[in-house]
């Protein structure tokens, strides 16, 4: 079923061209509710509880399969949150710049505290498709690092890092898991990076991942494949980082060639 909805006016920046609504002006009657729930989130404010299925049924005067689907959306696109058995209100999501600066620095400039939790620090000999992306020679030992991403204790993504037991031959022993690997490199090794390819892109999270992280294998993530070079322009580290869609987004500044 469709609903007629008058042309939103002014038009905000950054938000969708006349708030997503076609020139024939019908759209789907849970979209109509996504708008007005949407208005009361913003009236809510960060942290505040939503009013359950019913009562949004209630309000809007629609069956709860409609208000659902609106939530839905809500939640993916990050507007959303649960807690405990309720809904609240979520905070804005992270801006990670791409750059050479480590996830610890990002999420700091942001007011958050950063942290990390170990899931797993392993040699073993390289494979031959991994070796040149770090430098190594095909059975050469390389360490793997996998950690989940913490911001102020909630789990938003999952970071997994490849580099030569040769670079960093102590990791198992002088490393931090919850600290930063750049700074790791930078002040106990000596180690600067010079420059780095990454390549992003949006997947869905394999059912360990999600476990992991702790979100619904259906949730969008955002997927960054790093490979690192040190300021001599040797590789240094492949990493493979996995962000929470719903909680991060992205940002860069673009200059002319």
């Amino acid at each position: 079923m469709e609903e007629q909805i008058r042309h939103p006016a002014p038009h905000r920046p950054g938000s969708p061209v006349r708030s997503g609504i076609p020139e024939h002006g019908r759209i789907p009657k849970y979209y109509a509710v996504k708008a007005r729930i949407a208005d009361l989130l913003d009236e809510l404010g960060e942290g505040g509880a939503l009013p359950t299925e019913r009562d949004l049924a209630e309000r809007y005067e629609v069956a709860r399969e409609t208000v659902r689907q609106a939530l839905r959306e809500l939640l993916l696109e990050g507007r959303l949150r649960r807690s405990g058995r309720g809904t609240v209100v979520a905070g804005p999501k992270l801006e990670q710049p791409l750059s050479l600066a480590s996830y610890t620095e990002g999420v700091r400039r942001q007011g958050r505290r950063p942290g990390r939790h170990l899931i797993g620090l392993e040699r073993f000999p390289c494979p031959p498709e991994l070796a040149p992306g770090i430098g190594a020679g095909a059975g050469e030992p390389v360490w793997h690092l996998e950690r989940v991403l913490l911001a102020d204790d909630e789990r938003v993504g999952l970071e997994s890092t490849y580099v030569r037991v040769a670079r960093a031959p102590r990791l198992d022993v002088d490393f931090q898991p919850d600290s930063s690997f750049y700074g790791y490199l930078r002040d106990s090794l000596g180690i600067s990076f010079g420059d780095a390819d990454e390549k992003l892109e949006t997947v869905l999270a394999t059912p360990r991942e999600a476990l992991l992280i702790g979100t619904p294998p259906a949730l969008p993530m955002l997927l960054i494949h790093r490979f690192s070079r040190d300021r001599d322009g040797r590789p240094l580290e492949r990493v493979r980082s996995l962000y929470r869609g719903d909680r991060f987004s992205f940002t860069t500044r673009l200059r002319p060639e």
